[in-house]
């Protein structure tokens, strides 16, 4: 479902993460580790929004909830992608500065 190697997510948003170390000495895979990130933080965020009913829904189904489920997981990786709030980011650069090899790389990151 991902493009992530090593992560795996499925329908109900629980992510397993490969352990090898190898994979996230590099720049792009931490970057792209931050981006999962803010999908799970941002699935989470949309699960607890939709668990606080303000309302009874006129139709409700097991079939609605499991299509509305799939439906935020997608809408939760595009705005990862294409409109992030911001803590993917914070935290690749958070994980980059405990990284001192990544950083030699002649990326800048502020310091």
């Amino acid at each position: 479902m991902t493009d992530v190697p090593g992560i795996s997510t499925g329908i109900s948003g629980v992510t397993g993460i490969d352990s090898g170390l190898g994979r996230a000495a590099t720049k792009d895979n931490l970057a792209k580790a931050g981006q999962q990130f803010e999908s799970v933080f941002t699935g989470m965020m949309l699960k607890s929004m939709r668990q606080a009913k303000l309302a009874d829904p006129l139709f409700d189904s097991q079939a609605i909830d499991t299509f509305r489920d799939m439906s935020d997981q997608k809408v939760v990786q595009q705005m990862a992608i294409h409109t992030p709030l911001g803590i993917g980011k914070a935290m690749t650069e958070f994980l980059s500065r405990s990284q001192p090899d990544l950083n030699a790389d002649g990326g800048s990151q502020p310091g």
